[in-house]
């Protein structure tokens, strides 16, 4: 028998039982790919990440992250999840600015950010973003989505957006009509898998709350019928945002987005966009809690 060291952290929130809930194992290095698998499927979180020792000699880790159902090229809330225990709980950022993880889509950088010598948040550096044309009847959507087709806002363009993963982007009117969407999980989840669309992602610049964007997200295509607080998904929103002009592209652009409200878990991202040309460097921020420390027995 061994032990393996199990965490849940709750991301982009500084409350318990808020934002989005991940499982955080740290002893990647003994398990098998069936183990990860099957300890996401025991975990039933939206991710879970596996620590790894590093291939590459610029990375400190390498890290997994499998949802109940499959492995995923990336997942920001585990991420900050994963970086705010290496921070805190295992003391590093009493040696260290941050961390360089090792991942399916490139090294990711994480710093944290500390103040009067606490760590207050996580900062990743995502991938390169980039968008592509998607091509669906409104009507279609619509009733995938359960909201009537008058409630999306054609302001702006219908896009797939990638910064790890592709997220289909899908303007609201407003936070309510983002709200009551009750979407056909069944449909939506397919075409998602026929399309390899990770997540699809629901924004609105028109909110009750104060920030600037508030968000919804649906992946029933990989096992995840709503996903909290989606550091992915909102990191891709904001390079999109960014690509289309739709936010500046001379200015660096600090964006506050909220999600989670919908389903109880209220969390916050704070996301810095630093333009490039086509190439702006996209910055997804958050705090997180540990709410429970465990010991899984293999």
């Amino acid at each position: 028998m061994r032990d393996i060291r199990v965490y849940h952290v709750d991301a982009f929130t500084t409350e318990k039982f808020g934002g989005n809930a991940a499982g955080v194992v740290l002893d990647g290095e003994f398990l098998t790919e069936d183990d990860m698998q099957s300890i996401a499927k025991e975990l039933n979180l939206p991710e879970s990440v596996f620590l790894l020792p590093a291939h590459d000699q610029e990375a400190d880790y390498r890290v997994k992250y499998f949802t109940p159902t499959e492995e995923v090229n990336f997942c920001g809330h585990a991420t900050v999840g994963l970086t705010w225990l290496l921070a805190t709980e295992l003391r590093l950022a009493k040696e260290r600015s941050g961390v360089v993880l090792e991942t399916k889509i490139g090294n990711v950088p994480v710093v944290w950010n500390e103040e009067n010598g606490k760590v207050v948040d996580v900062e990743m550096t995502q991938v390169t973003p980039k968008t592509r044309d998607f091509v669906i009847d409104l009507e279609e959507l619509s009733d995938m989505l359960g909201v009537s087709s008058d409630r999306l806002d054609p302001s702006y363009p219908i896009k797939l957006a990638n910064t790890g993963n592709w997220h289909l982007l899908v303007p609201m009117k407003h936070q309510q009509d983002i709200d009551q969407a009750a979407p056909n999980l069944a449909a939506l989840g397919k075409m998602n898998k026929e399309q390899n669309i990770t997540t699809t992602h629901l924004y609105t610049f028109h909110t009750t709350k104060e920030v600037d964007l508030y968000t919804r997200d649906f992946a029933p295509g990989i096992g995840i019928p709503e996903d909290p607080v989606t550091g992915a998904a909102n990191g891709a929103l904001a390079g999109y945002l960014y690509l289309e002009g739709i936010i500046s592209q001379q200015e660096i652009t600090r964006l506050n987005i909220a999600q989670g409200d919908a389903i109880g878990r209220p969390g916050m991202l704070r996301i810095t966009v630093i333009p490039n040309e086509s190439e702006p460097m996209i910055k997804v921020a958050g705090a997180a809690v540990i709410s429970i420390r465990g010991v899984l027995t293999l």
